[in-house]
């Protein structure tokens, strides 16, 4: 009886939350960018321009989406980037090196990154270490062991033509397949976090833990069992990566946790946890893409949109703090 009212009072709060702000800030933001720079920036306003931002988001659409769960309970999860790249390591050892079907790559891939999510979770439910200690050991664990599996040399899928021929194909309107996919993938997400005990138990972990744990929800088992869907977008993360680049190459990684965790914080996903949304998380993906895209087509240097994208992701946290204080 406790834990159905622990759920009802979670889900009438998630309601209520105030991320739903933050969204449509974010929604309104990406607007105005694609405006302003169709407006100012010559050639920016082109359907393959469009399609580049598309294209660009895919990656770090499906890390930030599994990063979204994470940031909810209260968490964080700075190994995606090097996860993401040696999953892609991992498919490409199975799927290349040693022959076998491709299907099974894929499977390995997405093996690999559950199988990282569910250490960096049992680190941190059961040997009770910060989660940002332990993934940002995991980050070297996975960025160490991608360059160990593949002797730091990449790994091609030259031999497995029909992966890239799938995946960056563009049967629909010219759209590449790997943005199905990511939208695909933030649609299971969605019903994950909306519609499953699973999202329930996440909302309820980031607004009360202890009073989740005193309901008797078997805290740790869910926060493993969160950290490795986490863990599965990151797998599915390495797949559009490889197949966008035609290989695994064990050298990346080192920054992509950034971005991820970026797009969520500016979509409303709140980093004391709590709250956060799927779609927020897409938007802000996108809002990344065309503002670095934009300031690209614009001539901006690359160091002036790091600093862009640095302070926009300040502005997010910073409404973040001013929503909770007028709440409190």
């Amino acid at each position: 009886m406790q834990t159905t009212t622990l759920l009802a009072r979670s889900r009438v709060q998630s309601i209520l939350r105030g991320d739903s702000i933050q969204r449509l800030l974010a929604l309104g933001a990406l607007l105005l960018l694609l405006a302003f720079f169709s407006a100012v920036v010559p050639h920016f306003a082109s359907t393959n321009n469009y399609i580049d931002i598309l294209t660009a988001t895919a990656v770090n659409g499906v890390l930030a989406t599994g990063v979204t769960f994470v940031i909810i309970t209260g968490g964080i999860d700075l190994s995606v980037g090097t996860g993401m790249t040696f999953t892609s390591v991992v498919m490409g050892i199975v799927a290349v090196n040693l022959g076998l079907p491709l299907p099974l790559g894929l499977l390995a891939a997405l093996a690999a990154g559950a199988l990282v999510g569910s250490i960096n979770g049992a680190l941190i439910a059961k040997a009770k270490l910060p989660p940002f200690i332990a993934t940002l050991g995991m980050l070297y664990v996975t960025l160490g062991m991608a360059q160990v599996i593949s002797d730091v040399h990449p790994i091609y899928f030259d031999q497995q033509p029909a992966f890239q021929g799938f995946f960056m194909s563009k049967p629909i309107v010219g759209i590449p397949n790997i943005v199905w996919v990511m939208l695909g993938g933030a649609a299971i997400a969605w019903i994950l976090l909306n519609k499953t005990i699973l999202g329930r138990y996440t909302f309820a972990l980031g607004s009360n833990e202890e009073a989740t744990r005193l309901s008797g929800v078997n805290v740790d088992r869910w926060k493993i069992i969160i950290y490795a869907v986490d863990g599965l977008f990151i797998g599915l993360a390495g797949i559009v990566i490889a197949s966008r680049m035609n290989s695994a190459q064990p050298g990346l990684g080192m920054g992509y946790e950034l971005d991820a965790i970026a797009a969520a914080v500016i979509g409303g996903t709140s980093l004391s946890g709590g709250e956060g949304s799927v779609v927020g998380t897409i938007i802000g993906a996108f809002l990344i893409s065309t503002l670095r895209i934009g300031l690209s087509v614009a001539g901006i240097p690359d160091q002036w949109k790091s600093v862009i994208t640095g302070l926009v992701v300040i502005g997010a946290v910073w409404l973040d703090i001013l929503r909770r204080r007028s709440r409190a």
